[in-house]
């Protein structure tokens, strides 16, 4: 019984060892392919129309505080003490919905930017799987992302032209 697991032991070690020699591994820099991309140029307009449609909104309410702030400055020698107030408060309010403002649109922009770049990520990602799959590759490292302490430029295939080739560009 016991030559028996020893037996069993090594050809285990042995199929794991052949199954890991056969093994392709690939690499791909993720951010290289999606900033080729034309739909990322096509995201990259509309989400700069979009900043700039926030910035105008932005513009706006700037210059109607500014114009208040210079109309209570202008005048606040005649004005009574409850219209001095009342123009302070409403100066106030509305340096609170700037404020508020700029927080939200930073907020939208980044919202915007994520659901306009989502799809042209999931179709690269689609082009890496479907090349990666078709070049019996086991694993693909995104090498975008910096987090491989480690890995031999030779072991590895780079496949982002297919990846290229399969998305057109």
């Amino acid at each position: 019984m016991k030559k028996f697991l020893q037996l069993t032991l090594v050809c285990t070690l042995l199929l794991g060892s052949t199954s890991l020699f056969a093994q392709k591994f690939g690499r791909v820099n993720m951010q290289e392919i999606v900033v080729a991309m034309p739909e990322f140029k096509e995201m990259q307009t509309n989400l700069e129309t979009f900043r700039k449609d926030l910035i105008t909104n932005l513009e706006t309410i700037q210059v109607e505080l500014n114009n208040r702030i210079a109309d209570y400055q202008k005048n606040e020698v005649s004005f009574s003490e409850s219209i001095k107030q009342l123009k302070q408060k409403e100066i106030g309010d509305l340096q609170n919905r700037l404020q508020e403002f700029q927080e939200n649109a930073q907020l939208e922009l980044q919202q915007k930017q994520n659901e306009l770049l989502e799809p042209v990520v999931t179709k690269a990602r689609n082009a890496i799987s479907k090349v990666s799959q078709a070049g019996s590759f086991t694993v693909v490292f995104d090498t975008s992302m910096g987090s491989l302490a480690y890995f031999d430029e030779a072991a590895l295939t780079d496949i982002a032209s297919e990846v290229q080739k399969e998305l057109g560009i």
